[in-house]
């Protein structure tokens, strides 16, 4: 964020004051905004090449794919002069790829792990001596359609948030994960209507899980 900063308030500076004191083949501007993007990319790769942390990966990538070419390089300020200089991304690449492929993982993980617990906490609500709640005076699950819903959602948007491409990606890979994790939780369900037909709330049970289709559908 300093970085960023320091860049777009200098290269500012230089575009609206210091570029007009000298020649126009002394190019300085373009020679500013190459040194400073040449100072910013080697920070950015070598903070790719060390260990980081999942939310690090994701904010790097939000630097490289969103932030920098967006938001500083199409500044009103800067993007008629930063047009004629090409700069290029603040990482190489495969380097890029690699990162974006460390997070695609990882998310896809969390979102895995997330919806198997969601599953684990609904079966074990329908084995307590409690009925169901109701949404909108019929019987649901807030906890399992709605919950998985917003997690498969909130994932996909956080990743879109990076770029187009992995966002696309990471849906590719949770279109995946949705049908297992349905047929867990299909699996589960005709277990316990199998097992449980004497629970006290045995059929308001199965309405709220048969209103959850539809919004699984």
């Amino acid at each position: 964020l300093h970085m960023g900063k320091t860049m777009k308030e200098d290269l500012t500076v230089v575009a609206k004051y210091i570029n007009k004191l000298y020649p126009p083949e002394f190019n300085v501007f373009s020679i500013y905004a190459e040194l400073y993007h040449n100072y910013f990319a080697s920070q950015a790769k070598k903070n790719a090449e060390s260990h980081l942390e999942d939310k690090d990966i994701y904010l790097l990538l939000s630097w490289v794919h969103n932030f920098y070419p967006k938001e500083m390089r199409k500044d009103h300020a800067l993007a008629t002069e930063l047009d004629k200089v090409k700069l290029g991304s603040l990482l190489p690449s495969s380097l890029s790829k690699e990162l974006e492929n460390k997070y695609l993982d990882s998310e896809e993980v969390t979102v895995k792990n997330s919806l198997s617990r969601c599953l684990d906490k609904e079966i074990q609500r329908w084995k307590e001596d409690k009925e169901p709640e109701k949404l909108n005076g019929h019987f649901q699950s807030e906890l399992l359609g709605i919950f998985v819903i917003q997690s498969i959602y909130s994932s996909q948007k956080r990743a879109e948030d990076i770029s187009k491409a992995v966002g696309e990606e990471l849906s590719c890979r949770l279109l995946k994960e949705l049908p297992a994790f349905l047929r867990s939780y299909r699996d589960a369900f005709e277990d316990f209507k199998e097992k449980s037909k004497k629970h006290r709330y045995y059929k308001p049970i199965l309405i709220a899980n048969i209103n959850n289709c539809w919004n699984f559908r």
